[in-house]
């Protein structure tokens, strides 16, 4: 049996790399970095067939070191511990560059598997290459993240498929054997949604299905029917993954409770994982509804947790709740956008020091330098306030959050200007 279309075509050098130019195109940092052949330790967020473990495998062939693979579905701590021994004892361990190791995957890592990951990262035994469609925040602890660069991947962008569509009908082995007569690409390119391996899947799907022909015509029509026909041929995680929970948060963010519950009913019908679930209704509820009903946040955690205590499938009756009570809650991103807008500030204006009278003086060298001098103590003033510098002068009356009109916020804005008077109209 042959190999898959998918696996035949997968790249073994950059130049043959489709997509990811920000990062491994001419001059991108990723690449600067491979060809140097002095590669850190990073992790690849993004979705699937988007050439993550591909870009794992040219770097393997581009390094000259022992190359270690692991995947986080089927390996352990003992599996780990093996490949750590396996790089100490190699003879040019500390004479070369360090091996590498790639977990695929590494979302799905426990906190233990990855706490035994620290130490061999930190010291160098090991340069660590991870892999993960989850967001590596959540999913990564914090101690082995910041050890390591993320770089996020995105879906193929139009002209990447296309150019995948036409070198694969160009040099694959098994495809070019046959004259294949491309009219219509728009339905190829939209159920594909940015993954190269679906593409690459649908194109062997047809393929197939025409094996008794010398000709195999792509028209959107042809697409369209094939896949209705085969529904799992180029989408074997079920129910378009990323494409259904995308638009199971933006109808929840859209206030529409019957499309939400919809689409989750979809992902409860395609066996998506309950917990994914949680987890996005947990964000939606800061992210989306936020300071207008603060109370979402509560009971998306509470649902979260309920969850781990019932199970499954009772579970889905908290899931539903939680979806059309965040639908039909109030919605504002002032605090998502209040925290964009002081990264980005902080980005601009780097480690800016605190002002002294902030910082703590528990040494009397410090209460001569002037820490903590001239603080006043809000709660011995009336009101519990008493107004004061809490930034660095450089921000001075600097602006972040921008409270949004709705009840729970207008209550906010009216006491901000009690307090502060024109700072916060």
């Amino acid at each position: 049996m042959s190999q898959p279309l998918a696996e035949r075509l997968r790249p073994k050098t950059l130049d043959d790399y489709i997509g990811q130019k920000h990062i491994v195109g001419e001059n991108a940092v990723l690449r600067r970095m491979i060809e140097s052949g002095r590669v850190p330790s990073f992790i690849m967020w993004g979705p699937p067939g988007v050439g993550k473990t591909t870009l794992a495998r040219i770097i393997a062939n581009r390094l000259d070191v022992p190359f270690y693979t692991l995947s986080a579905i089927s390996s352990g701590v003992k599996d780990v511990r093996d490949v750590i021994d396996k790089a100490k004892s190699n003879p040019l361990f500390r004479t070369a560059t360090t091996p590498v190791l790639f977990i695929d995957e590494i979302h799905r890592f426990s906190k233990s598997q990855q706490d035994s990951l620290l130490n061999a990262v930190e010291t160098g035994i090991v340069t660590l290459i991870g892999a993960t469609t989850e967001n590596p925040s959540f999913e990564v602890i914090r101690p082995l993240l910041s050890r390591c660069q993320v770089y996020v991947l995105k879906p193929l962008e139009q002209d990447d498929l296309l150019s995948l569509l036409h070198k694969a009908i160009r040099e694959d082995i098994i495809i070019k054997t046959k004259s294949i007569n491309v009219r219509e690409t728009e339905a190829v390119i939209r159920y594909s949604g940015g993954d190269a391996r679906k593409l690459l899947n649908i194109l062997e799907l047809i393929f197939s299905s025409d094996e008794n022909s010398d000709v195999v015509e792509i028209t959107d029509k042809i697409v369209v029917d094939r896949l209705q026909e085969n529904p799992a041929a180029y989408d074997k995680g079920g129910e378009m993954h990323y494409d259904i929970i995308s638009a199971f948060i933006k109808s929840i963010r859209g206030s529409d409770p019957d499309a939400a519950i919809y689409w989750l009913a979809r992902m409860v019908e395609g066996g998506e994982d309950p917990e994914f679930i949680a987890r996005r209704l947990l964000i939606s509820s800061a992210e989306d509804v936020g300071l207008a009903n603060p109370n979402a946040m509560l009971l998306a955690n509470a649902c979260f947790e309920g969850l781990k205590k019932i199970g499954w499938p009772e579970g889905r009756i908290l899931l539903a709740e939680t979806t059309v009570y965040l639908a039909c809650s109030p919605k504002s991103n002032s605090s998502y956008m209040a925290i964009n807008n002081a990264i980005a500030t902080v980005q601009e204006t780097g480690n800016l020091p605190v002002p002294l009278h902030l910082r703590n003086a528990p040494t009397q060298l410090m209460k001569d330098l002037g820490f903590s001098k001239n603080y006043k103590y809000a709660h011995s003033y009336e009101g519990n306030f008493v107004k004061m510098d809490y930034l660095p002068k450089e921000l001075f009356k600097h602006r972040f959050w921008h409270g949004q009109h709705n009840p729970a916020e207008d209550k906010h804005i009216e006491r901000m200007i009690q307090l502060w008077g024109d700072r916060f109209k």
